[in-house]
């Protein structure tokens, strides 16, 4: 895998992801904003409304009808949020090029064209957004943003992150709120959309057997990608940060659910002088990875197997707000039992209670997904976009040695930085 980046215009990036090691390419477009509560709503809808059509292919049936021509290519897309940014995903895929029963076809050219036509060229109406697209998505988003209750174990984990940063952006949930969707109308959605083409940060990936130079060339002759302007491009850089030490604060919630839902948000309190450590990263990934990252992990061999307290015990690294994530489904009965041995087992770790086999271990465990990036297609092009979206460019290599590199007193001395700052709880 040979990965190249170059800006196409001032805040618009090409990666160029050139393998041969799949028989498909992908062509995949961002548009990142900051999140914000006025607009978090708005951004979720304008991704729905954009897959309903095009100036040249007015429909969903005339978007299918032109991939089904490109041997059955696939276009999908989504919204997401990473640390304070609100991010529109948009991809295509086809077969590539080498594969097909004729080669004077060029079905990357038409993966770029069809894909930006989607996402920068909307079927308009009365020069707005088409209201029957619009009407049919804000009764769509209403079901999907009440329906975030019903997976009780993702609801724990957004009221967790609400407690804690409760005005912050990091806070809002990814598809907005359903007392926002009313405000929108077609004006000022295609309003707001204009102005977040105008000055989003734009990231297009190729991936597949293509050199840089072809596809910049590719794009250069995209007339939808020719009319997107230069910009300052509009985003927040989310990486390690300095936090003031959290007051430990417990929220419990009652539903009506048969299994208690735990979840202990954590900050990693880095000081002004961590700032300088560019290997933080990957120390806290190994930390995290012994605490409850793996089925080896004390969470789980001592909450669930030795204790029989959880049906799961488990934790996870969010590197773009510095925090540790514990999460455990229980028997509500269990709940004190339950805290009490999760704090036990964070301060093992700063007590470093940890074998250096068992270190070795979970690096074997890191590096081995780190090398599933470079074998599924889709995986790289995540990777790729969270090294640019947090400023940190590290090839894979360098990541596996970074991994490699992390000393025992390193995940010691993030053990002793980890600081509670939400306990919740969801029971009946």
């Amino acid at each position: 895998m040979d990965y190249k980046r170059q800006e196409i215009k001032q805040g618009i990036t090409l990666h160029n992801i050139n393998t041969d090691k799949f028989k498909t390419n992908i062509v995949a477009i961002f548009l990142t904003t900051p999140m914000s509560r006025e607009y978090v709503t708005f951004n979720s809808m304008i991704s729905s409304v954009l897959r309903r059509g095009t100036k040249n292919m007015p429909t969903q049936e005339e978007i299918s009808k032109e991939l089904e021509e490109m041997y059955g290519a696939n276009f999908n897309n989504g919204i997401d949020k990473l640390g304070d940014n609100h991010t529109l995903k948009f991809y295509m895929e086809s077969i590539n090029d080498e594969y097909l029963p004729q080669g004077n076809e060029n079905l990357l050219k038409q993966s770029i064209q069809k894909l930006s036509e989607i996402v920068f060229n909307p079927i308009l109406e009365n020069n707005v957004f088409k209201q029957e697209y619009l009407d049919q998505e804000k009764q769509a988003m209403t079901q999907r943003i009440n329906a975030k209750i019903d997976n009780k174990a993702l609801y724990a984990s957004h009221r967790c992150v609400e407690c804690m940063y409760k005005d912050d952006p990091a806070a809002l949930y990814k598809y907005g709120y359903v007392e926002d969707i009313e405000k929108i109308n077609s004006e000022n959605l295609y309003n707001h959309y204009k102005e977040l083409i105008d000055n989003c940060k734009i990231d297009i990936f190729i991936s597949g057997k293509n050199e840089l130079e072809k596809s910049i060339k590719m794009l250069s002759e995209d007339e939808n990608i020719k009319k997107l302007k230069p910009r300052k491009p509009d985003y927040i850089i989310n990486d390690i940060m300095v936090k003031e030490e959290p007051k430990e604060q417990t929220v419990e919630e009652k539903q009506n659910v048969n299994q208690g839902k735990i979840v202990i948000g954590c900050d990693i309190l880095f000081d002004e002088e961590d700032l300088k450590d560019e290997n933080l990263r990957y120390e806290a990934l190994l930390y995290n990875n012994l605490l409850g990252g793996s089925a080896n992990s004390k969470l789980f061999q001592n909450v669930r197997e030795k204790a029989s307290l959880a049906y799961t015990a488990s934790s996870n690294y969010v590197r773009f707000k510095s925090n540790i994530y514990i999460k455990a489904g229980i028997e509500i009965q269990n709940y004190e039992k339950a805290i009490k041995i999760i704090k036990e087992q964070l301060e093992s770790m700063k007590n470093g209670e940890f074998t250096e086999e068992e270190i070795e271990n979970e690096k074997k465990a890191i590096i081995s997904g780190i090398d599933l990036i470079d074998d599924e297609q889709d995986a790289s092009i995540v990777y790729f976009y969270g090294q640019e979206i947090s400023n940190n460019h590290v090839e894979l290599e360098d990541y596996k040695q970074r991994i490699r590199n992390v000393t025992k007193d390193q995940i010691v001395n993030i053990a002793k930085k980890i600081k509670i700052n939400t306990i919740y709880f969801l029971r009946n």
